[in-house]
C-alpha cells in the first residue's frame, strides 16, 4: 500500500469518526422487546443448537443458518415453556430484506431430525432484515430484527473527499491479449547516407547529431579539389542527423559519408512473439505499445508477422508502425506491447479495480445511498482492465470502482459478525 493510500484510509476513519459515521457489521437481535429488537450492545440469546433464540407468550422459535457441508439454509427449532417441541407442533416463515429492497421468502419444512429447514439457500452475504413468522400450537407469533455483516454507511461527502467512486455494473467485452516485449527500429528505405558530389576539404559544417533538418536544408560547405570553388552538400531528405563523421578542414573523399539522417516521424515496432503464442497472432489485429521510461502508449495495429525466426531466441517477429511526431519513441528503445487477438462480450463485467480479497473470497462492494456492502462474486475471464461477473451482481448494481481498499478497510475496522 503506497504511503498516499494510507493517507486516505487515516482520513477517512478520522472523518468518519469526527461525524460519528456509523459502521457496518453490527448484527442486530430480537430478544426483550416485542417487536424482536434488542437494546444496542446486547448479544443475542443463544440457543441450544447455537441460533438466535426468539421467545414470545412462552413460546420460542431458535432460527440458525446450517452451513456445514451444505449450501447455507435456515434450520429451526420449536419450544414451548422451555421445553422442545416436535417439527411437526408448529410452521416457520423467515422473510429477508436486502440492501436495495430486494426481498426473500424461506418456508421451513419439518424434518426427521426434529428441526425445520427450507430447501432455500440462503446466498451471502448475509446481511438483511430479518422477519421471521411462525404458529406454534395455533399460536401466531412475529419477530422482526436487523443482521448485517459486511456493511458500513459512509456519508456521500467523504466518500467523495476520500476519492470513493462508483458506477453500474453492466454488459462489456474480454479481451484475448497477449502481452509481449518488442524493440522500436527505424523504418527500412527512411535514411540517407550524404556525401560530397566531389572530393575536397571540408570548408563548414551546419548540424550536428540529433538536430532535426529538412530537405535541401544545407549541412556542409565542401572546396571542389577539381573547380576550387565552395559548394553546398544538402540533405535528401527531411529527418535527425544520427552520426556525423565530417570535421571542419577535413576531406571530403568520394564515396564516404559526412552524416547520416533518419527520417524518425514513425518508427516499427517488432514484437518478438513466442511459442504458441505465434498461431493465434495474426496480421490486422490491434496492438497498444507501452514507452517503458513513462508509461504513455499508442494505439496501432499490426501489419505483418515476419516469415523468419529469430535463430538466437526462437522468436517470431511481429510488426506494427507508430507515429512519431514528438521525437520521444527513440529507436533501439524496448517497449512493452499488448496484442488483442480478439474481443468475446460478457454479459456483466467491472473493472479490475473494482476487486478485493474478504474472508478469503473475491468480492466487490457496491452502494446503495450512503450504505456499502460487500458482495462475493463468482468470475470468469479477464483481460488487463476487466473481468467478467458470472454470479454475485446484477446489472445495474452501483459498484466501488476506485478507493474500494478503503470501503473494505472501514468494514473491517467495525469487526464485521457472521452471526445469525
Amino acid at each position: 500500500m503506497t504511503f498516499r493510500s494510507l493517507a486516505c484510509a487515516f482520513a477517512l476513519t478520522l472523518m468518519l469518526a469526527a461525524c460519528g459515521g456509523e459502521t457496518g457489521g453490527h448484527a442486530g437481535d430480537d430478544h426483550g422487546r416485542e417487536d424482536g429488537r434488542h437494546e444496542e450492545g446486547e448479544e443475542p440469546e443463544k440457543g441450544a443448537h447455537g441460533g438466535r433464540r426468539l421467545e414470545a407468550d412462552g413460546h420460542a422459535v431458535e432460527l440458525a443458518i446450517a452451513e456445514s457441508g451444505r449450501p447455507p439454509t435456515w434450520q429451526a427449532w420449536l419450544y414451548r415453556g422451555g421445553k422442545p417441541l416436535p417439527a411437526d407442533a408448529g410452521s416457520v416463515e423467515v422473510r429477508l430484506k436486502r440492501l436495495g429492497g430486494m426481498a426473500e421468502h424461506h418456508v421451513l419444512k419439518p424434518q426427521a431430525d426434529g428441526s425445520l429447514m427450507a430447501t432455500t439457500v440462503v446466498g451471502e452475504p448475509h446481511s438483511f432484515d430479518v422477519e421471521v413468522i411462525a404458529n406454534i400450537g395455533g399460536k401466531s407469533l412475529r419477530w422482526a430484527y436487523e443482521s448485517y455483516e459486511g456493511r458500513t454507511v459512509i456519508p456521500a461527502e467523504i466518500a467523495t473527499d476520500s476519492g470513493i467512486r462508483v458506477a453500474a455494473a453492466g454488459p462489456g467485452e474480454i479481451a484475448d491479449q497477449h502481452v509481449l516485449q518488442g524493440l522500436l527500429t527505424p523504418v527500412e528505405g527512411r535514411s540517407a547516407q550524404v556525401m560530397a558530389r566531389f572530393p575536397g576539404p571540408i570548408r563548414a559544417l551546419r548540424a550536428n547529431v540529433g538536430d532535426r533538418v529538412r530537405a535541401g536544408q544545407a549541412l556542409a560547405t565542401v572546396e571542389s579539389n577539381f573547380s576550387l570553388t565552395d559548394y553546398t552538400v544538402p540533405s535528401p531528405i527531411a529527418g535527425v542527423v544520427m552520426s556525423r563523421s565530417a570535421t571542419v578542414g577535413g576531406v571530403a573523399a568520394e564515396g564516404a559519408p559526412l552524416f547520416e539522417i533518419v527520417d524518425l516521424s514513425s518508427l516499427w515496432v517488432d514484437v518478438h512473439v513466442f511459442g504458441v503464442d505465434a498461431q493465434h497472432i495474426q496480421p490486422g489485429v490491434p496492438i497498444e505499445v507501452t514507452r517503458l521510461s513513462d508509461g504513455a502508449t499508442v494505439d496501432a495495429t499490426l501489419e505483418r508477422v515476419l516469415p523468419g525466426t529469430a535463430t538466437a531466441s526462437q522468436s517470431t517477429v511481429a510488426r506494427a508502425t507508430i507515429p512519431n511526431a514528438d521525437g520521444l519513441w527513440r529507436p533501439g528503445s524496448a517497449v512493452k506491447a499488448r496484442i488483442t487477438v480478439a474481443r468475446k462480450p460478457a454479459a456483466l463485467v467491472v473493472p479490475l479495480s473494482a476487486l478485493q480479497r474478504f474472508r478469503d473470497r473475491e468480492v466487490v462492494f457496491i452502494r446503495v445511498g450512503d450504505t456499502y456492502e460487500v458482495r462475493p462474486v463468482e468470475l470468469g475471464e479477464r483481460d488487463a482492465e476487466r473481468v467478467e461477473v458470472r454470479a454475485g451482481l446484477k446489472p445495474g448494481d452501483q459498484v466501488v470502482v476506485e478507493q474500494s481498499y478503503l470501503v473494505k478497510a472501514d468494514i473491517e475496522k467495525s469487526g464485521a459478525s457472521h452471526d445469525h
